[in-house]
């Protein structure tokens, strides 16, 4: 019976490193996105998060919804000192996120000026 626990166990916890693992490491699609940058916040009550909005339209109607993690400090400076202008984003896309990295998929790893 102790082994049958114990294989059950160590299954699970294979299991679950293996899934936060795949979440972690590989992205689900890569890309590149332009446009009007409207939107970057430091959101959350107990976990703050940085989200971001990119209007790629004309009215505003096609807005790209996105996340940066933390530790893109640079991403994070020149999305700040940008905003309003349009920008052109490097992103990668999850197949799923945790709520500690973000609210969206979508996470942008570089970010450039228009000229």
């Amino acid at each position: 019976m102790r082994k049958i626990i114990l294989y059950i166990v160590l299954s699970l916890t294979l299991i679950t490193v293996g899934y936060f693992s795949f979440v972690y490491y590989v992205p689900f699609s890569e890309g590149v996105r332009s446009g009007e940058l409207i939107k970057i916040s430091h959101k959350g009550l107990v976990i703050k998060t940085w989200e971001g909005e990119l209007s790629q339209g004309i009215s505003g109607a096609q807005i790209f919804a996105f996340s940066v993690m933390e530790d893109e400090v640079v991403v994070i400076e020149n999305l700040k000192k940008w905003q309003g202008k349009k920008v052109t984003l490097e992103y990668e896309e999850r197949f799923k996120t945790f709520f500690w990295w973000g609210d969206t998929r979508y996470f942008v790893t570089k970010v450039s000026l228009e000229k």
